[in-house]
This record gives structure tokens, sequence and C-alpha cells, in this order.
């Protein structure tokens, strides 16, 4: 299933329950998140000036090595939260909106639970 077709796809799960196409490319962003270095370099990079950070900016924030970044770059870049491209030497990496969005959206719940007759 596409970006797109994930950000259209469902209501927060408190209003209705999440389509079955969906539920593989949602579970796969959500848990690359749950790891913290992860979580860390997804708000580095969803936060930059400009919507993108070079990996040469990420690396030096973490006490790590490099192919361990490398490796977490990967993994948010294959569950679709970001994308990367390459610039000579350098790959610049931008966060994926509207799947970010599509998440937050999912973990909408509003103040009073939904009155079911």
């Amino acid at each position: 299933m596409s970006n797109q077709a994930v950000a259209d796809c469902c209501a927060p799960l408190a209003q209705s329950r999440v389509p079955s196409e969906a539920v593989g490319t949602l579970a796969q962003a959500f848990k690359a998140l749950g790891d913290p270095i992860r979580l860390q370099l997804m708000s580095m990079i969803a936060s930059a000036p400009g919507g993108e950070i070079c990996v040469c900016d990420l690396t030096p924030a973490f006490e790590i090595s490099g192919p361990t970044i490398s490796h977490h770059l990967k993994v948010l870049k294959d569950s679709g939260l970001v994308t990367a491209q390459r610039r000579a030497s350098w790959v610049y990496y931008r966060a994926q909106a509207s799947l970010m969005r599509r998440l937050s959206a999912l973990l909408d719940v509003p103040d009073e639970p939904p009155v079911r007759s």
C-alpha cells in the first residue's frame, strides 16, 4: 500500500477499525518509531530547518557508530517515514509528512468516548 493510500485510509482508532489493507504499513511505521534512537532521528529529521537534514548532521548527535546510525535510518526509510536523496558523498533525509499525519490521526482520541446505541 502506498503512503498516499495509507494517508487516505483510516479514521482515528477511537472511531473505527483500521482496514486490513492498511495495518501492515501502519504497524511497520509504528514499530520503526518504537526504538529510542530511531525516534530521536525521526524528531531531528522532521524538525530540521527547510524540511531536510544531512546524515553528516545526524551522526554527531549520537554516541554510536556511523554504521549503526545508517541501519536505523534504513529502517525509517523502509517503513516509509523518510525519504533519502544522495548529493555527492552525503545523504539528505526528509520526513514523509503524509504518513506522520496518518499515524497522528490514528491516535487522536476525543475527550469523551463516542456514544453507541
